[in-house]
């Protein structure tokens, strides 16, 4: 998809300076990759253990892993 966007200059600048990264698309991509991450793990962490395995040997598979 192409789209317009209006970047700060000094925001694009220090993350193209933490990643090494000069490419705008590249850099775009790997931000909403971070994000897409960050919710997963949030979404993850809010579970907090709330996940009940009733079979039995799924259950021994996963302690046993």
């Amino acid at each position: 998809m192409k789209t317009t966007l209006n970047l700060d200059d000094e925001l694009y600048a220090k993350a193209s300076k933490e990643t090494g990264v000069n490419e705008k698309t590249k850099l775009i991509h790997m931000g909403l990759q971070a994000l897409i991450a960050e919710g997963a793990r949030k979404r993850l962490i809010a579970l907090g253990g709330k996940v009940e395995i009733t079979n039995i040997a799924e259950r021994r598979k996963r302690r046993f892993s």
